[in-house]
């Protein structure tokens, strides 16, 4: 007789489940100088890129520009709200800001599904921000856990 060995399933009581390689998500967001002014307030960061016109605009990017973890932060949204979904955090990412982001774009941050673990709530995610004409903004790929948390209620 051959015994069945059944492998752990990792995702038990995530709630949103195990995803599927090829499962993908996105958010979009307008950007404006609320979005600069709250990071600033948060983060200490008042580098005049984004918070001086004047500097800005003399600059070679002709503009006040929105801070990278702004823009990289709606990816956190995306693998928190809906894919890996609640529960999730990074563990590794690696990103390249390939163009910057400014007042009055509007991004979406999108993810998609490279590799899922299913022993382990592991997976891989292909990471991208595009602005609204298209233009990858910031790209790289990311690694999260998700863990089991009690339904809401």
């Amino acid at each position: 007789m051959t015994e069945v060995t059944k492998k752990p399933n990792g995702w038990k009581d995530v709630r949103k489940g195990m995803p599927k390689v090829g499962d993908s998500a996105e958010r979009s967001r307008d950007m404006t100088l609320t979005e600069i002014e709250l990071f600033s307030a948060l983060t200490g960061d008042r580098q005049p890129l984004h918070t001086d016109r004047k500097a800005a605009e003399a600059s070679r990017f002709g503009g006040l520009i929105v801070q990278g973890g702004v823009t990289s932060g709606l990816l956190n949204a995306v693998v928190a709200e809906d894919l890996p979904g609640p529960g999730t955090v990074f563990l590794s990412v690696e990103w390249k800001f390939n163009k910057p982001v400014y007042v009055g774009d509007r991004i979406t941050a999108s993810v998609k599904i490279l590799e899922v673990r299913e022993d382990k709530p592991f997976c891989t995610l292909e990471t991208q921000v595009v602005n609204q004409k298209g233009e990858i903004c910031l790209e790289g790929k990311a690694v999260t856990y998700t863990t089991p948390l009690p339904l809401q209620g």
